[in-house]
């Protein structure tokens, strides 16, 4: 019994990792169809080269398929079997036919890739077409090895099914309740970095805003990926935006009580921007909190608490101790209870603390359903109702598809004509290299194309895949001395780089290609055609590759990094934007609008854009300037959504709390956010130039000033304030490495 608490927590720290266990299902399942068909195909008296190309049709059939239902999963297997026969068939008719071969293998790889227009279906069909036709090169495949190549196929994509739907099944409420644990275990991670910087002394404090910062972007990854599983994994639409809501409750009041004991720790009120730019400076500390202080101690015991509620399973709460620590946490959220001879900033983390409190309750609500209420305080009665209010009015809305670019325009065109000439070249040059294994460039060609969209993107990701693969020649040369004859240790250790392969295929992917050719080292070794000279060639067929992509990247329909930033720079300031109008709207007593959907477009869209910066960011990238402008933009952009969420949020609560009032002046305050934001998109846009970023006085100054004083602090309205104002910090702030004037209005 000593060990529960530390084999739970180990398993906690497991699931926060890998949220969703993603990683770890794809990896086992993989595996267990690969496991599945050697087995068979060993039964049935299969020599190796067979088994080899069971082994690899398997592999194909299961990690091919993204669909997220079961029904739509299956459909796609029984579709991928004929496409991947025919792939064989063809692959073995033109076995000896070299250029028509080529000139083939030239337009499936255009097909494949074109076919990702139409959704996960398409995408998985093209993929298993191209990767069975490579199969074929790989085996030499040839007209009269297709009867027993036809059943190895059929008995890899049962073994697939079989691993799938029975072995490691996975439907999309497994899928999302395994997402809302790794929520909240990387929820209490982040109260436990809270924790140290509530403690932690200066000199330790780089240290421990580094590790506040990637937990915030952790949970917030988190949040992300069950917004992407709530339409399939809820019973209704209701269901999927009470789940939402209650995410970003959770996600808003854990990023603010975050900033709150950073402003108690400092010497002022602390920048948003700290938690969002790595590398930033350490804000000035004033009076210190000391173990020893009352407040600390009373701080400390609350984080723990609050840590308590987050971390503990819902049938593990009953009882009084348990009620008692959420009873006080949710009365902070009245002034009476808050200790009293407390600094104003401290005053603010025990508020925080309450707020976080109430999201939890909230979060336990939907994802648990209703809990004992027998030992509830008014606080949590309170707090009770207010969720009751806001369930009874949470209504489905219809989002509108945004408008797909037509032709060239197209994403998926423009790459299929890219890799089409990218993967002529890698033919040709390929050819020259090696007549037996040219397919290696071409498949480096291919792959560096997969889920990139600028030139940049392809140039860091073939820059990863070659040092992957240099590494894994390395890695092949050890374990096929390793190996030697025995056949059976090579297939088990090809499974070892199988499960590897795909559980750091989401991390990094230099370490995927280091796995990749290490396993094909084992398979050259099982078809005895394994040297050393054969594992160079993988190098130089690799490094020919990806110069290839790139080269037609350059060429072919070019999308520059610089573009493809500043469109995905215009459409986050336009989500920016957009939630900010509707929220202020709200907040001023106008119409109810879906504002978590909105910030959801918004964080996508934040998303992409940290994406496409990639190559300016890359360490590889020699303008050092750059990266720290591209870092620093992204930086205040993650800054400035932190508060269009709050916003959002906060809106959300309007028509249900009588503790929020409109304030008109929310309207007049937010036009210069709006003006600069649609000065800065005019400028990333190049549809306007001459405008201008208004600066001036602060909006809390401008509020001060206008004869109807401030709000009183620790208001719902005072706090929204606080929010705009950093907004206008924020669009501001964007000006300068922007090259955008500012200046006050004219």
């Amino acid at each position: 019994m000593a060990r529960r608490p530390t084999l739970t927590a180990t398993w906690d720290r497991f699931v926060a990792s890998d949220p969703g266990l993603l990683r770890l299902t794809a990896g086992v399942r993989t595996v267990a169809a690969i496991g599945l068909a050697l087995g068979v195909l060993a039964l049935i008296g299969t020599d190796v080269t067979h088994m080899v190309a069971g082994a690899m049709a398997a592999m194909v059939a299961t990690f091919a398929i993204r669909e997220k239902t079961v029904r739509g999963q299956a459909a796609t297997l029984a579709l991928g079997l004929p496409t991947a026969l025919v792939a064989m068939t063809l692959g073995a008719l033109l076995h000896s036919l070299v250029v028509i071969g080529d000139a083939f293998f030239v337009a499936l790889i255009f097909g494949a890739v074109y076919s990702r227009r139409f959704g996960d279906r398409g995408t998985a069909l093209g993929l298993i077409g191209f990767q069975v036709y490579f199969v074929s090169l790989f085996v030499n495949a040839s007209v009269g090895q297709l009867p027993v190549l036809f059943g190895t196929l059929a008995i890899s994509f049962a073994c697939s099914a079989m691993a799938r739907f029975a072995l490691v099944p996975e439907t999309p409420q497994r899928v999302l309740g395994r997402l809302r644990d790794a929520f909240r275990a990387r929820l209490a991670q982040l109260v436990d970095a809270q924790t140290q910087l509530l403690d932690a002394p200066p000199g330790d404090l780089d240290d421990v805003l580094d590790d506040l910062r990637s937990r915030t972007a952790r949970l917030h990854e988190t949040a992300l990926m069950i917004q992407g599983r709530l339409e399939d994994g809820t019973r209704d639409d209701a269901a999927a935006s009470l789940i939402q809501r209650r995410v970003a409750d959770a996600e808003v009041a854990a990023e603010r009580l975050g900033m709150l004991l950073l402003t108690a720790r400092s010497a002022e009120r602390a920048d948003t921007l700290t938690l969002h730019l790595p590398g930033a400076p350490v804000p000035a500390t004033g009076k210190l909190l000391h173990a020893e202080d009352e407040s600390t101690r009373l701080l400390r015991r609350d984080l723990g608490a609050l840590r308590l509620m987050v971390a503990r399973p819902a049938e593990a709460n009953r009882g009084t101790a348990v009620a008692h620590v959420r009873n006080r946490l949710l009365g902070y959220r009245d002034e009476e209870c808050i200790p009293p001879g407390t600094t104003l900033a401290v005053q603010d983390v025990f508020r925080g603390i309450g707020e976080a409190a109430r999201a939890v309750l909230g979060l336990r609500l939907a994802l648990d359903g209703p809990q004992d209420e027998s030992d509830d305080s008014p606080a949590t009665t309170r707090s009770r109702e207010e969720f009751d209010a806001e369930d009874v009015s949470i209504t489905s809305t219809e989002k509108d598809e945004p408008d797909e670019p037509a032709g060239f325009q197209r994403p998926t065109t423009r790459a299929a004509f890219q890799v089409a000439v990218g993967s002529s070249l890698a033919i040709v040059g390929g050819e020259f290299l090696s007549s037996q294994r040219w397919y290696w460039a071409v498949l480096t060609c291919w792959v560096v194309f997969l889920n990139t969209a600028s030139t940049g993107e392809i140039v860091v990701k073939g820059y990863r895949r070659l040092l992957g693969t240099v590494l894994g020649v390395v890695a092949g040369v050890a374990l096929a001395g390793a190996v030697g004859h025995h056949t059976w240790l090579a297939f088990v250790l090809v499974l070892v780089c199988v499960f590897a392969m795909f559980f750091t295929a989401p991390l990094s992917y230099a370490l995927m290609s280091f796995f990749v050719t290490a396993m094909l080292g084992l398979l050259y070794t099982l078809l005895n055609t394994y040297s050393l000279d054969v594992l160079v060639l993988r190098i130089e067929e690799t490094a020919l590759g990806a110069a290839c992509g790139i080269i037609a990247a350059m060429l072919v329909l070019p999308v520059r990094t610089d573009r493809r930033t500043d469109e995905q720079l215009a459409a986050v300031l336009e989500r920016l934007g957009e939630v900010v109008e509707g929220a202020v709207e709200q907040l001023s007593g106008g119409p109810a609008v879906d504002l978590l959907d909105k910030a959801r477009d918004l964080d996508t869209a934040l998303d992409e854009l940290r994406a496409a910066t990639q190559p300016l960011t890359h360490p590889i990238t020699p303008l050092r300037e750059r990266r720290q402008t591209a870092r620093y933009l992204v930086a205040l952009l993650e800054t400035s959504a932190y508060h269009a969420r709050s916003l959002a949020a906060t809106a959300e609560l309007v028509p249900y709390s009588k503790r929020i009032g409109a304030d008109p002046r929310l309207a007049r305050a937010a036009q210069r956010i709006d003006h600069n934001i649609d000065v800065l998109v005019a400028h990333v846009n190049e549809t306007e130039e001459g405008g201008r970023v208004e600066s001036g006085a602060s909006i809390t100054a401008m509020l001060e000033t206008d004869g109807l004083g401030m709000p009183a602090a620790n208001t719902v309205t005072f706090r929204v304030l606080r929010h705009l104002q950093r907004l206008d910090e924020g669009i501001t702030g964007l000006a300068r490495p922007l090259g955008v004037p500012v200046g006050p209005r004219a």
